[in-house]
């Protein structure tokens, strides 16, 4: 069995200026940016070299379309969710589920809707 369900996300932008500055803002740290191909793309902080995951926002029309309908991405929002939730609707998008129980131990979830219209899930354990 793998001990890791993800290996990498890519979350599609319309406006990559638009949502780098957004995940900038709510992250509260600068996104390194590289072009790949005809993607551009705003890689989210994580420890590569200590086996983590990661993902990047990717804007590249011919394939990827914005949707607030399809895969639910959760990013790592530890310690607590609610720094980052605070900084969503001031970065220009909006919550659409406040922090929540997850129950079981799972720790807390909340909803957005980020400024290119994906719905993305924030996540912590406290």
């Amino acid at each position: 069995m793998n001990t890791h369900a993800i290996n990498w996300f890519e979350i599609p932008v319309a406006d990559f200026d638009r949502a780098k500055k957004f995940y900038e803002t709510i992250f509260a740290y600068q996104m390194p940016e590289s072009q790949m191909g005809p993607a551009r793309m705003g890689f989210l902080l994580y420890d590569f070299q200590g086996g983590g995951r990661g993902g990047a926002i990717v804007h590249n029309p011919e394939f990827y379309s914005p949707s607030k309908n399809g895969t639910l991405v959760y990013l790592n929002c530890e310690p607590d969710l609610q720094e980052v939730l605070d900084r969503v609707e001031s970065a220009g998008a909006k919550v659409t589920m406040p922090k929540s129980d997850i129950g079981q131990g799972l720790g807390f979830w909340a909803l957005m809707e980020d400024s290119e219209g994906n719905r993305v899930a924030l996540h912590s354990m406290k």
